[in-house]
């Protein structure tokens, strides 16, 4: 029996593998000729909801659909890469963790369906960027937070939704606590408060300034003088009434002993 960790090893290395092709001209994809048989590649793709068998693979339609498989983890950063992915269909599965916001650069994705999984968070606000999405399948997860609104995604009506208990806003009826509508805002300040921090830093500067070059200068007044006796005179001064105070202070406490 396959492990889910087996199948999520192979996941990642199918999307590393288209990831590495997508750029490149597909040659296997061309009719095959035989002396009594002639036949074209022919595949069924479920999209936007419609089962279509394509007789001939469109090149230009690039398509993943991993649906009613087992695997797990996160979706890899990797699938944000493929920019010319038009359908992507991962539900059915037990995929976890956030939607990336990498799928975001999908731009010219028509079909993302994720339902039936166990993703969870917020849906990003970067997917408000795909223009071309036309069906949208995120039910049945643990999505939470505000639907983000914008472009395609006020098209897109309540079952795309549904199944996620802590979705709110629209298409949903229910409304968003003030806390779920709190969004990412750039801080911005009062040009009084920083007019007044600026003169605060200003007279810092100013006064430290001030006082460098005022001491500076006496110093090198009393020092090349060579005879700094008004200098000298207040130090004495200064010790000489530091040692009356300890006498003072020896006395008075002898006679509290005698």
């Amino acid at each position: 029996m396959t492990s889910m960790a087996t199948y999520h090893r192979n996941f990642l290395k199918i999307l590393h593998a288209i990831r590495d092709a997508n750029e490149t001209k597909v040659e296997y994809l061309r009719d095959v000729y035989d002396r009594n048989m002639y036949y074209q590649e022919s595949v069924f793709i479920t999209t936007k909801g419609l089962e279509i068998q394509f007789m001939n693979i469109l090149t230009t339609l690039t398509v993943i659909d991993f649906s009613n498989n087992r695997f797990n983890g996160q979706i890899p950063e990797v699938l944000g890469e493929l920019h010319s992915l038009r359908v992507l269909n991962l539900s059915h599965n037990s995929l976890i963790g956030r939607i990336p916001s990498l799928l975001g650069n999908l731009s010219v994705l028509e079909s993302l369906d994720l339902s039936s999984n166990k993703f969870e968070g917020r849906i990003p606000a970067e997917l408000v960027n795909l223009i071309f999405l036309a069906v949208l399948n995120r039910s049945w997860n643990n999505l939470s937070g505000l639907i983000p609104q914008g472009n395609q995604f006020g098209t897109f009506t309540n079952d795309s939704y549904i199944g996620n208990l802590g979705l709110c806003g629209l298409p949903l009826s229910k409304s968003c606590s003030n806390q779920q509508n709190l969004q990412p805002q750039v801080t911005k300040f009062d040009e009084g408060d920083d007019t007044r921090e600026l003169n605060w830093k200003f007279s810092i500067l100013l006064g430290y300034g001030c006082g460098l070059v005022l001491g500076l200068s006496m110093g090198y007044i009393v020092f090349t003088t060579g005879k700094p006796w008004w200098f000298i005179r207040i130090i004495e001064k200064g010790q000489e009434k530091y040692v009356r105070r300890k006498i003072q202070i020896r006395r008075g406490g002898r006679k509290q002993h005698s």
